[in-house]
């Protein structure tokens, strides 16, 4: 079809918009168009088009299997996915699943039927190219940005959504979502498969691997996946497992001299490649367009290499939006990519060199042009605000184009080189901009000073006229540059003083010619090659001819009827001489006409000439004329481009149509022959592009029909009778009439009423054809949506306003005769003559005479209009009437009847007084609030001073911040109705869930107490802390202080204890809680050092809370920190354990955590430090085996031992400090107790300590109470032999406490007893199911096969019952100190000191027969028999 081609630029921002065929054949989309283009490693050509899709093409791919590898697919805006044949260019078929736009595409590798799709609402579709069906899934409701289908598994899809979630999915499973890829944090542009199935280890760091146990890849099968973000980052994902496994930066490469700045925000588009067979290797663009190549397996910093090192400018110089490789028959891969460059790149992966460059347009092509100097230099002036200059003659790159940008900033619309300085080349711009360009320098443009107000459309250099001709020969220059543009003016420039003020040569004309009417605006002007003389096309179609340089009127050429659109001299060289003075014009009809003015150029007439009559009519086109050129090798031979679509090739002088170039897609703007060969046409258009085509190639001959014409002849067919009507209603032009514009319904895609407007819009400017030409394409694309979305535009004209007075104006169309007759009685009315009987003007048939009599006639008229108006409903129209007439009062009560009130009548309203002025407004606002303008009508009420109603109206349409602005504007500042505002919208806020915001509503109302609360409602560590602040700043001091705890226990759980005595320093009157954590922290500092309890991170902590030496006394170490930190004195005690005494803690459990079981046994620590700071050697006894118990209860045996090591170093309990000595004698008989208790846990877990020192140790009664693994943990390693006095060991082997003990583990086995009995019960009724649970786990010394076989037994409930309440009496007898204060298990202690003697005597006798009788006394049980049957057998 054609030669040569530079295409339109691919689309930018789509995943997947270009691939590479197994047989070298590039798909692109471009706009609408698919464009195929057959690449190799030396060169490509574009080959065809695949045209079809209704608005942008989204996505395009290659079938890659066998036997289909020339089928592809594509997606659209227009929300269609459709099939292609790309070696016939036709589809095959069209799917419209979709509802909204299609953002990707891909058709698997893996299955050669399938293909995904996938839209912007996050609905992916899977189409089967072999049956044609389709299935719908919604894995995730985002927006979808990029899929890639998977190579190995045909089920397996990735799709990437713009949040950077990537989400594998199964569409063999309804769209199942596999996996949920979490890591990027922002547009997912592509994603990429690796072409092995296998997850072979790819090196990785350790920080950039998910993997767990340091393993990099997944040993499973499933494949990597690559991904490329715009958060800067690749990601290697494994698949099988659903981690990442690697994380890749992108380098800051240098660029033209300077490295990229990372702190500046650049625009990005990251896409991924993974070429085939290269495992290992990754290919991704980068910041400003280069691409690197990823070596997976490379370890440091530098893991790519980048492309096209070799030379300088080979790689792109903005972002990349695709990749695709292709696999020659030579071996040789190749990568191609596109890129916002408008360039579209092909690399040789071996070298990474760039082996070719083609350059695509970015706008609609205005203007072609060759150089009349240098030969074969072709200039394109494009709407993507560059030149370009191609050497169509270079032998090595075909495509050997240069771009020139600097100094543009709008369309290039016109070009003209310098008929005599090689390189010198002018350009107008859309916005009025004129310069010149030295092409062979890089240099900046010179640019005139002299800027149009509109659109510059054509330039052209001729001879100098007045004023530039003026002056010496030296000083002139041999060329002007002349340009006209959009608003109808011609300037001339001199080229060298661009910087002084160009002239308007109508100046001249009116001057030299005696002009004293107004010119009409210019269109186009073209200068004879000889320079004698020019011909300018105007708006209203007349084409004036001037002789230089005085330009005096030659002739003026009356046969166009639209404005011109171009004009063009024949060529002097090679020609006959008569041929010289053929111009051809061409305008916004169809037609050219070709004007002969040889006669009148070579004889001037004295006079200016009119011509009438064309030299030759060229008919053909069914579209307005946008360019033309006349052949330099031919004689009489002209191309012609028009909005049909086709570039047309005349013989002018037989008025034959040569041949009709069809190849471009949309209405064509530009045309070129070539100066080298007769036989090579170039044109380009609205499509973005250039295309060269060789005449004697071309299939047709004639442009095709437009669309009316060729449905009139399919009807005439039809119908033959049509013919006949048409003859008798064709006017006086016949066979003449224009044919109606629209061009070939195979590319326009648009109706032809919408040409039709375009037309009446150009006839009716002040701007030519071109104009139209340049305007309309770029708004129609802009306006490209899908169809069913739109409706047509042909709807959408402009309606017609409906007439205020339709009755008198149907009576002035009545026919011919009436009207003249109406003239006459007008005229006897008016001369006071006697008028025809019954003729009142303004009333009855005369109705409409009312206008041009008296004003009562006009107000007899109007009443009548007024009728008309009610009687049709349009009851503005009457409102308007009766303003006019003066009734104002009138007007606005039926407008405010009708609901027809509107600004302007209000703002008259004031003109029939204050009452009706403020009724009127009050019934506004009523109106305004019906049309839920709420804003606009509290702003009426304003203007009649009724703030408060103003602020209501607001309130009670929920529109608080507004109602709130206005009251404190307007309102005085104690005003109860702002306090209620602040209250209502807070209520709002809060219900909401805003509840900051409601917080400050709450402070402005005075509320402070409900801000805090609100604040606080969040229960986070920040709110908690501004919620305290702002209590304490109401003065809300109890709320202030118990909000700061709550916040303060929040940060200790965080262990960021620092934040935690801030918060309770700023409080008054938490003194003793900040003493309490001061302690928490103290403790659990010194835990962790002991290496007890593991250590946890902190956020922050003290230097004062780090763990002491071993022996120094906690409670040493507690007084010293709140004398040095605190400052507590003695005289403070008092009132801190008054305030502790309020805080309760709960009873222990084993479900506590750890952190929290230390908050509550340090909160008994911090009452027996305070206690002793008061003397109170009771309560510190009391509190200090509280705290013991709290541990030892929870479950925490190490650590309860830790803190008896830390409270009592010296193992003596009435001694509890070294620094402040004092020996503790109790008088008190609880306080006797307590100490007991104390002591006895510090000889119970040193009896531990020995145990478990003992090599036997661990085979010993492990049984008893399952703390044997526990107490191993943090058991020292005694390095003496243990030793117990009898005096110390009577503390353990404590007979009253010994009796209370078996006496409780009696009353807990008959409970288990009870239980058994009533669950065997419910098992054989039916009532329950078996309960898994209950028995064997309660945590006691019994077991659970004890338990089991006393559920054997026969016992009654009654005898159960008897001995239930027998031990429960027997318990109540007991003393209370006994059973107040815990003691350690004394027939536990009982079996430690037997097994202690048994491997290292160190048992008095006497202690010994004390243990056995406690032994045989008190260890009834079964379990305790079977544990102490070998300490009494063997005695």
């Amino acid at each position: 079809m054609h030669e040569r081609s530079l295409p339109a630029s691919p689309n930018w921002y789509c995943s997947r918009c270009s691939d590479v065929s197994s047989g070298g054949l590039l798909g692109v989309g471009a706009k609408s168009i698919i464009y195929l283009i057959d690449v190799s490693a030396s060169s490509c050509s574009v080959s065809g088009e695949l045209v079809g899709h209704k608005d942008f093409v989204s996505g395009f791919s290659f079938c890659h299997h066998p036997g289909q590898s020339h089928i592809c697919v594509s997606s659209s805006n227009d929300g269609s996915v459709r099939f292609w044949d790309s070696s016939t260019a036709a589809l095959i078929r069209e799917h419209t699943a979709h509802q909204n736009l299609v953002s990707a595409v891909h058709w698997s590798p893996a299955d050669k039927n399938l293909v995904v799709s996938g839209d912007e609402k996050g609905v992916v579709v899977c189409h089967w190219y072999n049956t044609g069906e389709s299935a719908s899934f919604f894995p995730e409701p985002r927006t979808i940005f990029s899929l890639s289908c998977s190579p190995h598994t045909w089920s397996s899809v990735a799709v990437g959504y713009k949040d950077g979630m990537i989400v594998l999915i199964d569409v063999s499973k309804k769209g199942q979502v596999v996996h949920r890829l979490r890591g990027h944090d922002d547009e997912i542009h592509s994603l990429a498969w690796s072409p092995l199935a296998s997850e072979d280890a790819l090196f990785c760091r350790p920080e950039d691997s998910e993997a767990t146990n340091g393993v990099c890849a997944a040993e499973e099968k499933g494949g990597f996946l690559a991904s490329g973000s715009k958060d800067q980052t690749l990601r290697i994902w494994s698949t099988a497992r659903g981690k990442g496994v690697m994380t890749l930066k992108l380098p800051y490469v240098k660029k033209r001299g300077s490295a990229v700045d990372p702190g500046v925000k650049e625009r990005l588009w990251l896409n991924v490649h993974w070429p085939k067979g290269r495992a290992t290797q990754l290919v991704s663009s980068c910041f400003s367009g280069e691409l690197v190549m990823w070596d997976l397996t490379r370890s440091g910093k530098q893991r790519w290499t980048l492309f096209g090192t070799s030379s300088e400018g080979q790689n792109h110089s903005r972002i990349v939006f695709n990749m695709s490789s292709a696999q020659l028959q030579d071996g040789r891969e190749l990568l191609i990519s596109t890129s916002m460059d408008r360039e579209v790149k092909c690399w040789d992966m071996a070298s990474l060199d760039c082996c070719w460059t083609l350059p695509t347009m970015g706008g609609f092509v205005y203007a072609l042009t060759f150089s009349p100097v240098g030969v074969g230099c072709l200039a394109l002036g494009v709407g993507d605000n560059m030149i370009r200059v191609w050497n169509t003659l270079a032998t090595q790159n075909q495509y050997d184009i240069r771009s020139f940008w600097q100094g543009i900033k709008s369309k290039v619309t016109a070009l003209a080189w310098h008929p005599m300085k090689e390189g010198s080349l002018a350009f107008g711009t859309d916005d009025g901009k004129v310069g010149v360009f030295d092409v062979f320098s890089n240099k900046p443009p010179q640019i005139s000073n002299s800027y149009h107000r509109k659109t510059v459309y054509t330039l052209a250099w001729g001879p100098p006229v007045p004023p530039v001709s003026f002056g010496a020969p030296a000083g002139k220059p041999s060329f002007s540059l002349y340009s006209c543009a959009g608003e109808g003016v011609i300037l001339q420039h001199d080229p060298s003083k661009l910087s002084g003020e160009a002239s308007d040569i109508d100046k001249l004309i009116r001057d030299t010619n005696n002009i004293k009417h107004k010119l009409s605006p210019h269109t186009d002007l073209s200068w004879k090659p000889d320079g004698r003389v020019v011909a300018i096309g105007n708006e209203d179609g007349c084409i004036d001819v001037y002789e230089a340089p005085s330009l005096k009127l030659l002739c003026s050429i009356q046969q166009h009827h639209k404005i011109i659109n171009t004009l063009r001299w024949h060529h002097a060289h090679d020609a006959a001489p008569e041929l010289h003075g053929l111009l051809a014009s061409g305008s916004g009809n169809a037609i050219v006409y070709v004007h002969d003015l040889h006669s009148i150029i070579e004889n001037p007439p004295e006079s200016p000439a009119v011509l009438t009559e064309p030299y030759r009519r060229l008919a053909g086109h069914t579209a307005k004329i946008t360019g033309m050129a006349w052949s330099p090798h031919h004689s009489a031979r002209l191309v012609t481009v028009s909005y049909d679509g086709t570039a047309q090739v005349w013989d002018v002088l037989e008025e034959a149509a040569v041949c009709n170039y069809r190849g471009h897609t949309g209405y064509l703007l530009s045309v070129a022959w070539s100066p080298v060969d007769p036989d090579v046409v170039w044109t380009g258009g609205r499509d973005f592009s250039v295309q060269e085509w060789n005449v004697s190639k071309q299939e047709f001959t004639k442009p095709p029909m437009g669309k009316k014409k060729a449905g009139m002849k399919e009807k005439l067919k039809a119908n033959p009778k049509l013919k006949k009507k048409k003859k008798v209603a064709s006017g006086p032009g016949g066979g003449a009439a224009t044919p109606e514009p629209g061009g070939d319904a195979a590319w326009t895609g648009q109706e032809p009423s919408e040409e039709e407007e375009e037309e009446k819009d150009e006839i009716s400017s002040t701007s030519s054809s071109v104009s139209a030409a340049f305007e309309m394409p770029k708004k129609s694309s802009m306006t490209m949506v899908k169809t069913k979305d739109k409706p047509d535009l042909t709807l959408l004209k402009k309606k017609k306003p409906r007439s205020m007075l339709p009755l008198s104006t149907s009576m002035d169309h009545l026919p011919k005769e009436t009207q003249l007759q109406d003239c006459v009685t007008l005229a006897s009315v008016q001369n006071h003559q006697a008028p025809p009987a019954g003729c009142v003007p303004g009333q009855g048939e005369h109705v409409h005479l009312g206008l041009f009599t008296d004003r009562q006639a006009l107000h007899r008229m109007l009443e009548a209009e007024e009728e008309g108006h009610v009687e049709a409903g349009h009851y503005d129209s009457v409102v308007y009437l009766r303003l006019w007439s003066g009734d104002l009062q009138g007007a606005l009560q039926l407008a405010t009847e009708k609901g027809e009130l509107n600004d302007h009548l209000l703002s008259i309203a004031p003109m029939a007084g204050f009452e009706v002025w403020s009724r009127t407004v009050e019934a506004f606002v009523k109106q305004l609030c019906l049309q839920e303008q709420y804003l606009k009508a509290a702003s009426h009420l304003l203007s009649i001073n009724k703030v408060y109603e103003a602020v209501d109206l607001l309130r009670s349409h929920k529109l608080y911040r507004e109602a709130v602005a206005l009251g404190k504007a307007r309102l005085p500042a104690e005003d109860p109705v702002l306090k209620e505002l602040f209250t209502c919208w807070a209520a709002v806020l809060e219900k909401d869930g805003h509840l900051s915001a409601a917080a400050k509503c709450y402070l402005a109302a005075g509320a402070g107490f409900d801000a805090a609360k609100v604040i606080s409602r969040k229960s986070d560590v920040s709110s908690m802390r501004a919620a305290a602040a702002v209590a304490r700043l109401s003065g809300e001091d109890a709320l202030a202080r118990s909000l700061g705890l709550r916040c303060a226990k929040a940060l200790a759980a965080a262990q960021d204890w620092t934040a935690a005595q801030e918060v309770l320093g700023s409080q008054d009157g938490l003194l003793v809680h900040r003493l309490h954590l001061s302690v928490v922290e103290l403790l659990a500092a010194m835990l962790e050092g002991s290496g007890v309890i593991s250590p946890t991170p902190r956020t922050s902590s003290h230097t004062w809370a780090s763990p002491c030496c071993r022996g120094t006394c906690f409670l040493d170490r507690v007084r010293e920190v709140w004398e040095e930190q605190f400052g507590v004195s003695e005289g403070h005690v008092e009132v801190l354990l008054q305030e502790l005494k309020s805080v309760d803690s709960p009873p222990p459990s084993t479900s506590v955590p750890l952190t929290q079981v230390l908050m509550y046994s340090s909160l008994h620590l911090t009452r027996a430090g305070l206690s002793w700071l008061h003397r109170d050697e009771a309560q510190l006894v009391k509190q200090l085996c509280e705290a013991l118990s709290w541990m030892r209860d929870a479950g925490h045996f190490s650590v309860s031992a830790e803190l008896c090591r830390m409270l009592f170093p010296h193992g003596d309990v009435s001694v509890c400090s070294t620094k402040h000595p004092k020996q503790l004698d109790h008088t008190e008989e609880e306080a006797k107790a307590a100490a007991g208790s104390l002591q006895a846990f510090v000889l119970y877990h040193r009896l531990y300590e020995s145990w478990w020192a003992q090599p036997a140790g661990r085979s010993g009664p492990e049984a008893v109470n399952g703390l044997s693994t526990e107490s191993e943990e943090g058991s020292a390693q005694p390095t003496e032999t243990f030793h117990l006095p009898d005096s110390e060991a009577s503390r353990l082997l404590s007979e009253p406490h010994a009796a209370c003990q078996a006496t409780q583990r009696a009353i807990r086995e008959i409970q288990e007893r009870l239980s058994s009995m009533v669950t065997q019960h419910s098992r054989a009724q039916g009532r329950e199911e078996p309960d898994h649970t209950t028995g064997g786990e309660s945590g006691s010394v019994l077991d659970s096969d004890d338990a089991g076989k006393r559920c054997a037994d026969q016992d009654s409930l009654l005898s159960l019952s008897s001995n239930m309440s027998a031990h429960q009496k027997e318990l109540a007898d007991l003393p209370d100190s006994v059973k107040m204060f815990p003691h350690p298990d004394v027939v536990e202690c009982c079996l430690l000191l037997l097994h202690l003697n048994k491997s290292s005597p160190s048992v008095s006798d006497g202690l010994r027969q004390r243990v056995k009788d406690l032994l045989q006394k008190y260890g009834n049980t079964p379990s305790l028999q079977k544990a102490s049957r070998r300490f009494l057998t063997s005695c």
